[in-house]
């Protein structure tokens, strides 16, 4: 019997794991032809597809299971199928848990620390976490379907997250052989846990009152006056991903990320401002329509910007050293 334990991945990357492993239990039978045989199962080839549906239908089942979400403790559960087992452990945790940002306790590193922070420690434009990640992404992983919306094994980011916050020497050698899904979900994990969205706190609410906008002038105005309105290192930051995730929608055909996907995975995690700005002024009756509402707009002001035409930082500084002699 074939026993394959999950755990921290994601729901698609599997399946290819339990295909192969239908495969060589078939190439074994094969090669021990001129052996004394013991019986060996035969497997469908789609079993691996079969078992992994009713793993997904389970796990469906409990999300939609107000006992089991409400549970703090694991939840652990089998399922075979033609001689594959699959055993997992599943626990959930809320929207507002997951989403939290937490300033991170230790500077030395670089999650959960201030962008400008690290900037300035490193000498740099751009984090150099957010450099070599798209670098990474662009060489080997721009043709990836799914990439950035598939999930990497989380114990992967997390130990790419070590590497980049301990500055481990060996980083480089580390992103070339680790998954790509992995290298992508650390980039948002960065992002993710900034201590403040990487588009600000203070700007959030100029930022969906401008996505708002009817007049295309207007909004364009304002679109780009709080462009303007971003520290250098945010600003530098935020144009260099934006480039990037053009160059990755250019690639929709072969992976299937148009520019709304990315913006949809994006959005949130530049935009979502901290918990102490998102709650302000918020009921908790109607916490959930305001955090849809929310999202909603965030992924529309980065749809906005990456459909917009290049957008250069000079030309952005040159623009406000106009506006404010011309005043």
């Amino acid at each position: 019997m074939t026993e394959i334990i999950v755990a921290d991945v994601n729901l698609n990357s599997i399946c290819e794991r339990l295909e192969q492993n239908c495969c060589v239990d078939q190439n074994q039978q094969n090669l021990v032809s001129s052996q004394p045989q013991t019986p060996v199962l035969k497997r469908h080839s789609n079993t691996g597809a079969k078992l992994w549906g009713r793993v997904r239908s389970k796990l469906l089942r409990q999300k939609l299971d107000p006992q089991t979400v409400q549970s703090k403790n694991w939840h652990m559960d089998v399922i075979e199928m033609n001689g594959i087992k699959v055993e997992f452990s599943m626990k959930f945790t809320s929207r507002d848990l997951s989403l939290k940002r937490t300033p991170s306790k230790k500077q030395s590193g670089v999650f959960g620390v201030k962008i400008n922070v690290v900037t300035k420690r490193e000498r740099s434009k751009v984090p150099y976490i957010v450099r070599q990640c798209i670098e990474e992404v662009e060489k080997r992983g721009i043709d990836e379907v799914g990439i950035y919306r598939i999930s990497g094994v989380a114990t992967d980011i997390q130990a790419l997250k070590l590497a980049f916050d301990t500055n481990t020497k060996d980083i480089l050698m580390m992103l070339s052989d680790m998954d790509i899904n992995a290298i992508a979900g650390t980039l948002k994990l960065y992002f993710r846990e900034l201590p403040e969205p990487l588009l600000t706190d203070r700007l959030y609410p100029a930022f969906m009152e401008g996505i708002a906008l009817s007049d295309p002038a207007a909004k364009e105005n304002c679109m780009m006056h709080l462009l303007r309105s971003l520290p250098d290192p945010n600003l530098m930051t935020f144009l260099t991903l934006l480039e990037h995730l053009k160059r990755v929608a250019e690639k929709e055909p072969i992976n299937k990320m148009s520019l709304h996907n990315l913006a949809t995975v994006f959005g949130p995690t530049l935009l979502r401002p901290s918990e102490s700005e998102s709650t302000k002024g918020q009921h908790i009756t109607s916490a959930s329509d305001i955090w849809s509402h929310d999202v909603m707009a965030q992924v529309q002001v980065l749809l906005y910007y990456l459909q917009h035409p290049p957008i250069s930082f000079a030309e952005l500084k040159r623009n406000t050293l106009y506006f404010s002699t011309d005043v």
